[in-house]
């Protein structure tokens, strides 16, 4: 029988990056050589590292995560415990005298500034504010606010005085010169034509008596002109919706 050479390719090595002969004895010697090995444990001392970084991560990731819950839990039996003195009526922890603790909002209040008191933070809080700041601010406002209020009422109370003292504006003659005519002569006054006017509908009512003088010439042509209307009424009249029928 006739044989054929057929082509077997070639071969990637993935640790030296090369191609190599692909069939048993090329890839034995390539495996057994230096550079090989070499390559080989390069790659298995990367990959190592690799992974204790790996784990290394994951371990630290795990204790800050333990951390943060224990510090979490630490801090909500504290909130626990002081909340549960509050319900109490323990009180050690106001700023002073006069402070009650609210339950609905979780804050000390004073009925006599207005003011909340949070006892973790140390900060205070008024609906005026609107936020909270330190003591001092506090206090600051609501000594302004106090000041505020007693100026506006002292400034009602004279208001008030200053109306009841008026004296009151009974009958009298009017104070001053009393002005009866209009001060310009041409205007007239309401209701009162004035003296132009007058005259206007005297003069043109005057007119209108005199009788209207017409010549024989205007008599006639009115006379013409009304014969040629009525003329035009009768022409017109077969044509005013009635229309005959044959």
């Amino acid at each position: 029988m006739t044989e054929y050479w057929v082509s077997q390719g070639n071969k990637w090595c993935d640790f030296c990056k090369i191609f190599i002969s692909n069939n048993p004895f090329s890839i034995r010697t390539h495996e057994l050589g230096k550079r090989h090995k070499d390559n080989v444990t390069k790659r298995l001392a990367t990959m190592q590292k690799e992974s204790d970084a790996k784990d290394k991560e994951t371990q630290q990731a795990a204790r800050a995560l333990q951390q943060i819950e224990a510090k979490a839990k630490k801090s909500y039996q504290k909130d626990l415990e002081n909340s549960q003195r509050n319900v109490d009526g323990d009180t050690s922890a106001a700023p002073g005298d006069g402070w009650v603790f609210d339950s609905a909002s979780g804050y000390y209040y004073d009925k006599s500034t207005g003011l909340y008191y949070d006892s973790n933070s140390g900060f205070y809080y008024s609906d005026g504010l609107g936020k909270w700041v330190t003591q001092e601010e506090a206090y600051k406002s609501v000594k302004t606010s106090t000041a505020d209020a007693g100026q506006s009422s002292s400034s009602q109370t004279k208001a008030l005085a200053a109306d009841t003292a008026a004296p009151a504006i009974k009958g009298g003659p009017a104070p001053g010169r009393v002005v009866t005519k209009p001060l310009n002569p041409m205007r007239p006054t309401k209701g009162t034509p004035s003296a132009a006017a007058a005259a206007a509908n005297n003069k043109r009512k005057r007119e209108d008596k005199k009788p209207k003088v017409i010549s024989k010439e205007e008599e006639a042509a009115l006379k013409a002109r009304e014969a040629a209307r009525k003329r035009m009424e009768e022409r017109e009249k077969p044509l005013m919706g009635l229309y005959r029928s044959y």
